[in-house]
């Protein structure tokens, strides 16, 4: 999990400063922002910053149950309450009686079940699964989503009232490309992390970490993490680079041609071919990148790149690449290699 005093930003800096703000209360918080931003981060970091800290925390993931046994994590049942109920359990309610319950995905509860949430954070009250006595929780509730709620309210899938009892405090955390300026900090945390994980001694070029930084990130810090275990774990962080990159490119032509192309033209639309042209664009920025570093020395360049001169030779051919000053050994070895 990232620490939050990694995250420098102006606009990750505003989020701390509602932390440290609400922490110290016991208002309902509503966390916003896409996937991967870091929401359960900063309901810990609410948590740990309250009273309650040395109290429970217990997340809650309400997308991955259903609306039965969603009922039946947070707030118990009894025993024969259903099949399978073979003993009574207490729900998360009741386990984090003083303490804090993330409720992740809030926007997935079914409506019936929004109702039964609405009265806890009215009255502090439930029942559990085929109880009929009345239990207490004095649990702080901290919710999130990556959905439009205004919009699932219009839709009416879901509750206006729930809404504004959970909204007392919302804080939307910025994503990734927001705060780009995190982003080599964040590599440097994740290398040192994953590098320890798996046994390994894997450093990022600094040309690799430039095209990272630049980088949309549309899963943001939650995949950035994965693509930095993926160079350590393979070793190779071109490799890992050029996939990242093919995968924008491709996106960004599928787009366009979305927009601009008839249903039956976007259906021809060879994907292969816009995956190889992306890998290419990404090998011919990393290559140009490197020999402008190394004042184009391509004996030191076809090192740090590790593959033969050649190879390299080849390649400054193929992506259309030229020295700023060529010598005429330099020159006719090139002609050579694109004959």
């Amino acid at each position: 999990m990232v620490e939050l005093e990694m995250c420098t930003s102006l606009g990750m800096q505003a989020v701390r400063d509602i932390i440290a703000n609400v922490a110290p209360t016991t208002a309902a918080v509503l966390l916003s922002g896409e996937s991967g931003v870091g929401k359960e981060v900063v309901a810990r970091a609410i948590h740990q910053a309250s009273s309650r800290a040395h109290q429970q925390f217990l997340k809650v993931n309400c997308a991955a149950l259903p609306g039965e046994l969603l009922e039946s994590e947070l707030f118990g049942h009894e025993r024969g309450a259903f099949t399978g109920a073979y003993r009574d359990k207490p729900g998360k309610f009741e386990i984090a009686e003083h303490g804090t319950i993330m409720l992740d995905e809030i926007g997935e509860v079914p409506l019936r079940l929004q109702a039964k949430l609405l009265h806890v954070l009215q009255d502090g009250e439930f029942a559990r699964v085929g109880g009929e006595r009345v239990r207490h929780t004095a649990a702080r509730i901290v919710a999130a989503t990556n959905r439009d709620l205004t919009a699932e309210i219009r839709a009416g899938r879901f509750r206006e009232d729930l809404f504004y009892r959970l909204n007392v405090i919302e804080i939307r955390i910025p994503a990734l490309r927001e705060r780009r300026d995190e982003i080599p900090a964040l590599i440097d945390y994740f290398l040192r992390r994953s590098n320890a994980a798996y046994g390994r001694t894997v450093d990022i070029p600094p040309a690799i970490r430039r095209v990272f930084a630049a980088h949309a990130w549309p899963g943001n810090i939650r995949q950035l993490e994965n693509v930095i275990k993926r160079v350590v774990v393979l070793g190779d962080a071109g490799l890992v680079c050029n996939e990242l990159t093919s995968e924008r490119s491709t996106s960004a032509s599928m787009s366009r041609a979305e927009t601009n192309a008839s249903p039956a033209t976007s259906a021809l639309l060879d994907l292969k071919a816009i995956a190889r042209r992306a890998a290419r664009d990404a090998e011919r920025m990393v290559i140009a990148d490197v020999l402008q570093r190394t004042q184009w020395n391509r004996a030191k360049a076809a090192r740090i790149l590790k593959i033969s001169y050649k190879a390299l030779l080849y390649k400054i051919v193929d992506c259309g690449l030229a020295s700023p000053r060529p010598t005429r050994a330099e020159s006719r070895e090139l002609e050579a290699v694109a004959v």
